[in-house]
C-alpha cells in the first residue's frame, strides 16, 4: 500500500501539472470558438492533429527507454548525456529536413493554403522534443512540484499571449490605425497567432528547464545508445500507432468526410470541440501515466509487484468510472464550454469517446507487462492492430456517417487493444486483476448513464435533470464505498470517513 500511496502522491502533482493546464486551455475553448469561425476552428483542429505525429518521430521512444535503463545502469549521468546528445542531434536534423517540405505537408493535412502553419508547428515540435529528457529527469528524480510549475507557467504564458493577440491587439488597433497592432489584428492571422503563442510557450518552457539542460555533457556512450535504440525504436511504432488511433481521425475527416452544410472544416471543428468534453478522463489518464511509468519500473524489482499492479488497476478503474458519470450525467451543463451552438450537434459522440478513453487508460495500465519484460514488440503489434481498425472503420464509414464513424472507430480501436493486451499479458506476465469486478463497474456506470437519459426523456426540465444526475452519481459512489470498504479503509484520508 505504501507504493500505491507514493504513486497517488506523485499522480496528484502530475495531475496538477496536467489538469490545471488542460483546464486552462479548456476554458479557452469557449473563447476560441467565439473568436474563430467554424472553418478556422477546423483548421486549428487539423494542425493540432498533425503535431503529435511529429512528436513521436522526434522523440522515437527515448523517454520510455530512459526510464527503463536508468533503474539498473550504474552510469546514470552517462545515460542522460547519451540520450540527450542523440535527441539534440536528431532534432536539428529532422527540423532542417521538414522545413524544406512545408508545402507538401500542408497539402497532406488539408491546409494547403497555409504552409506557414506547418513551419510554425515544426518549430513547436522541435522545442518540445528538446524539453523531453529534462522533463523525464525531473520525473525520475522525484521532483513533480518543479515539473508542475514549469508546465503551468508555460500554459499561463500561452493564454496571456492568446488574449493579447486576439483581444488586446484589435482594441489597440482601433485606437491607433497607424500602429503595428493593425498588422496583428488582421482576422486572416487568427490561426497563425494561435500557433505563434504556442511556439513562444515552447521556447519559454525550454528556458525554464535551463538547469537540467546545462547538466548535459557532450558525451556519447555507444554501448548505452545501442541498448537504448534496441529498446526504444519499437516504441516509435507503438507511438505512431497510438497517434493514428488518437488523432488521425481528424485528418481522415478532411480526406474522406462529406458535410451536409458543404463545409467539412465545420464538421472537423465540431468533432474537435466535442472531443474536448472528455477532458476529465483524458487528463487523469495523462497524469496517471506521468506518475505510473517510473513507478511501475521501480516496483518491478520489489516483492510481488503483480499484486501492486492489480490494486493500482482497481483504484484506477473506480476513478475513471466516477469521471464517466460526472461528465456524462451533466453533459447538458458541460456543453456551454463550447460557445458556438453549431458544434452542439456533436454532443452525441461524447459518451462514446468517454468509454473509448476509459479503455485507453486501462490499456496503459495493462501495458506494464511488455515494458518491464522488454517485449516492446508486443506493444507494437497490439498498437498496429488498433491502428488498422481505426483506418478501416474510418475509411468505410466516414463518407456516410461523418465524425460519428470516427467516434466509434476510437471506441472499437481502444477496446480491442485493451482486450488483446490483457489476454497476451496474462500469458507472458500474469497479474491477478479482478477483471470480473472491474468489468461489472464499467457496465454499471453505462447502465446508470442510460437510465438517466431515459428519465430525462420522460421528464424534461433542468432541475429534474441535474437532481437525478446527482442522485445517480451519489448512489454509485456509495455502492463503490460499500463494495470496496476494506480497500478504502487502508487509504489515509478516505479511511477517516469510513470509521
Amino acid at each position: 500500500m505504501a507504493g500505491i500511496k507514493q504513486l497517488a502522491g506523485q499522480t496528484l502533482w502530475y495531475g496538477v501539472s496536467s489538469i490545471i493546464p488542460r483546464l486552462l486551455t479548456y476554458i479557452l475553448t469557449p473563447y476560441l470558438t467565439l473568436k474563430l469561425s467554424g472553418a478556422n476552428y477546423g483548421d486549428m483542429t487539423l494542425v493540432y492533429a498533425a503535431i503529435p505525429f511529429l512528436n513521436i518521430l522526434y522523440t522515437y521512444g527515448l523517454e520510455t527507454g530512459f526510464f527503463r535503463f536508468i533503474q539498473e545502469d550504474r552510469h546514470k549521468e552517462d545515460l542522460y548525456n547519451t540520450a540527450s546528445v542523440s535527441l539534440i542531434t536528431t532534432t536539428v536534423l529532422f527540423t532542417a529536413i521538414l522545413l524544406l517540405f512545408t508545402q507538401p505537408i500542408s497539402q497532406i493535412i488539408s491546409i494547403g493554403d497555409h504552409p506557414e502553419y506547418v513551419t510554425l508547428f515544426i518549430l513547436i515540435v522541435a522545442f518540445d522534443s528538446l524539453a523531453t529528457l529534462p522533463f523525464a529527469k525531473l520525473r525520475q528524480d522525484g521532483r513533480p512540484v518543479k515539473y508542475a510549475l514549469i508546465r503551468i507557467s508555460g500554459v499561463l504564458l500561452n493564454i496571456g499571449l492568446l488574449y493579447f493577440f486576439l483581444s488586446v491587439c484589435p482594441s489597440l488597433a482601433e485606437k491607433d490605425p497607424h500602429s503595428v497592432f493593425v498588422l496583428l489584428s488582421n482576422k486572416n492571422l487568427g490561426i497563425t497567432l494561435v500557433i505563434l503563442a504556442n511556439l513562444l510557450q515552447s521556447v519559454f518552457t525550454l528556458l525554464l528547464l535551463w538547469k537540467e539542460l546545462k547538466t548535459i555533457r557532450w558525451r556519447f556512450n555507444i554501448r548505452q545508445w545501442k541498448e537504448l535504440m534496441i529498446y526504444s525504436l519499437p516504441m516509435l511504432i507503438v507511438g505512431f500507432g497510438g497517434m493514428i488511433n488518437e488523432t488521425l481521425d481528424r485528418l481522415m475527416l478532411g480526406w474522406w468526410g462529406v458535410s451536409a452544410t458543404g463545409d467539412i472544416k465545420v464538421e472537423i471543428g465540431t468533432y474537435g470541440a466535442c472531443y474536448k468534453l472528455a477532458i476529465l478522463i483524458t487528463v487523469f489518464i495523462q497524469a496517471f501515466r506521468l506518475g505510473a511509468e517510473p513507478f511501475f519500473f521501480k516496483q518491478a524489482s520489489g516483492e510481488n509487484p503483480q499484486r501492486v499492479y492489480a490494486r493500482v488497476m482497481k483504484f484506477f478503474v473506480i476513478v475513471i468510472c466516477a469521471m464517466f458519470l460526472f461528465v456524462g450525467l451533466y453533459l447538458d451543463a458541460w456543453k456551454y464550454f463550447i460557445q458556438n451552438p453549431v458544434f452542439w450537434d456533436g454532443l452525441k459522440i461524447v459518451p462514446v469517446l468517454l468509454l473509448a478513453n476509459m479503455f485507453l487508460g486501462i490499456y496503459y495500465n495493462l501495458s506494464v507487462w511488455y515494458k518491464i519484460t522488454n517485449k516492446i514488440s508486443a506493444g507494437a503489434w497490439i498498437t498496429i492492430g488498433g491502428a488498422l481498425i481505426t483506418i478501416i472503420i474510418n475509411y468505410l464509414f466516414i463518407p456516410k456517417f461523418g465524425y460519428m464513424a470516427s467516434a466509434w472507430a476510437t471506441f472499437f480501436c481502444y477496446g480491442s487493444m485493451m482486450v488483446a493486451c490483457y489476454i497476451w499479458g496474462q500469458k507472458e506476465y500474469p497479474v491477478p486483476y479482478a477483471w470480473k469486478k472491474l468489468c461489472a463497474y464499467i457496465i454499471i456506470v453505462v447502465i446508470l448513464f442510460y437510465i438517466h437519459r431515459l428519465l430525462t426523456f420522460l421528464w424534461a426540465g433542468q432541475i429534474f435533470n441535474y437532481t437525478s444526475a446527482t442522485i445517480i452519481l451519489g448512489i454509485f459512489l456509495l455502492f463503490i464505498l460499500q463494495v470496496e470498504k476494506h480497500e478504502f479503509k487502508k487509504l489515509p484520508v478516505v479511511s477517516r470517513f469510513l470509521k
